[in-house]
């Protein structure tokens, strides 16, 4: 397939085939993190209380992984758009190789310092033992998670998206099936409680990097791993890091916004932290599929960028923001309705399922309008604006939303936090339109 085809088919139909394939895969993606928490909380409330706390370490992990390959997946969309397949085998190979190294490294530093983390938020014996076990099987797989998203972000960038939705249903699916077999003991496996769903994770992640691997031995494909390319090229690692920093920031950001509330609620009971990380849990499922549709649209509109076509970089913008606007719509309406049978999905605890009804229900004001900087922030990325993209979540994750969580919930309490999230939103969503037309000067 000629990878010509970004910058010539009508944009709707174009959008729909590159998008649809990732939000299908990011729902199941979402299904599995819901479905692994909810396997989690059968253990036990300090279970999950504990899967709560380290899991701002693991989407830090995740940021590394996924930020640095939006660099990969925006180098090669852009040299492709622009005619010149060496450069964009270059990004391919120089970014695979950064990534082994990114996951070496986190594992050793993620599994020592776990420990201290969870210490840092409770002083309960058994929650800190359970997330130090989770941790240290979790980060283990660093360095497959690290690799798959560079294959992952490499088959987006050419536009084979199916790939990409084929890895991530797999591991997925492998994930959700392994969970009650690993965790309560089902044949002859033995009863491994919250290690077995550590090792769960693991399995499917090794999954997925191995249907990218196989895929890439038997397909032909535009951008490929070339052992000449791996020579020094610093203008090339420069460029990967340029836009992979901003992004791994935009993605870390959140790790440090829910450290952060985590400590202001741990004040008032943990309950507010058990909500805070289901509410994180459930976000999964409005967010993750926007995602889909923002990762659909990072090459789309790198490509035609690269190839000149200003009136189609800026309609494939507007669609992304219509399509991720309705997502969130339906999100609002679900999140008020049904708060209650949401939260009780995973706790029974009648304290924690009144706190999250309220946290959901007021939250979810906001989710429209968030629209506005997910669509706006992945534009950003996608055009090769690191930093600018950065600034935008700069404001959604510590400018504006950490002083203002600390000042409402001094004035109203722990419910205070719960507004702070769609103010933000607001305040967000007005710096992200100035950003835009500030940046991106189309003709």
């Amino acid at each position: 397939m000629s990878d010509t085809f970004m910058k010539e088919k009508p944009i709707f139909p174009l959008l729909t085939s590159m998008a649809l394939p990732m939000v299908f895969s990011m729902l199941v993606n979402a299904l599995y993190n819901i479905v692994d928490s909810l396997f989690v909380a059968r253990i036990s409330e300090d279970a999950i209380t504990a899967l709560s706390l380290i899991f701002p370490m693991q989407n830090l992990v995740n940021a590394i992984a996924i930020g640095f390959g939006v660099g990969i997946n925006a180098q090669i969309a852009l040299h492709l758009g622009a005619g010149s397949r060496d450069r964009a085998d270059t990004a391919a190979t120089h970014g695979l190789v950064y990534s082994l190294l990114h996951g070496a490294i986190i594992t050793i530093t993620c599994i020592a310092i776990a420990p201290h983390f969870l210490s840092m938020f409770t002083q309960d014996t058994s929650v800190i033992q359970m997330g130090t076990t989770y941790a240290t099987i979790a980060f283990s797989f660093s360095t497959v998670v690290m690799a798959a998203l560079a294959f992952e972000k490499m088959y987006q960038a050419i536009g084979r998206m199916k790939i990409t939705m084929v890895g991530l249903l797999a591991g997925s699916l492998c994930n959700i099936l392994l969970d009650p077999v690993l965790i309560f003991s089902l044949g002859p496996f033995p009863q491994m409680g919250i290690a077995g769903a550590a090792l769960a994770t693991g399995i499917g992640q090794m999954l997925t990097l191995s249907v990218y691997l196989i895929f890439y031995h038997r397909i032909s494909t535009p951008v490929r791993i070339r052992r000449r390319f791996l020579r020094p090229n610093p203008k090339m690692d420069w460029q990967l890091y340029a836009i992979g920093i901003p992004a791994i920031l935009n993605l870390a950001l959140p790790s440090i916004l829910i450290s952060f509330l985590n400590s202001l609620l741990t004040a008032f009971s943990q309950s507010y932290v058990v909500v805070l990380g289901i509410y994180y849990k459930l976000q999964t499922f409005l967010y993750l599929p926007s995602s889909g549709i923002v990762q659909g649209m990072r090459p789309l509109i790198g490509y035609n960028y690269g190839a000149g076509e200003s009136k189609r970089v800026q309609r494939i913008y507007q669609l992304t923001l219509l399509l991720c606007a309705g997502i969130l719509a339906v999100g609002t309406i679900l999140c008020v309705l049904l708060s209650d049978g949401l939260i009780g999905l995973f706790t029974t605890n009648a304290e924690t399922i009144a706190i999250g009804q309220t946290a959901l229900q007021i939250i979810s004001i906001g989710f429209i309008i968030s629209a506005v900087s997910v669509a706006t922030s992945g534009a950003l990325e996608g055009l090769g604006m690191g930093v600018q993209s950065l600034v935008i979540s700069l404001v959604r994750y510590c400018v504006v939303i950490m002083p203002l969580a600390w000042l409402l919930c001094r004035i109203m309490g722990p419910t205070g936090v719960w507004h702070a999230f769609w103010l933000t939103e607001v305040v967000a969503a007005v710096i992200s339109v100035a950003v835009y037309k500030k940046s991106v000067k189309l003709s």
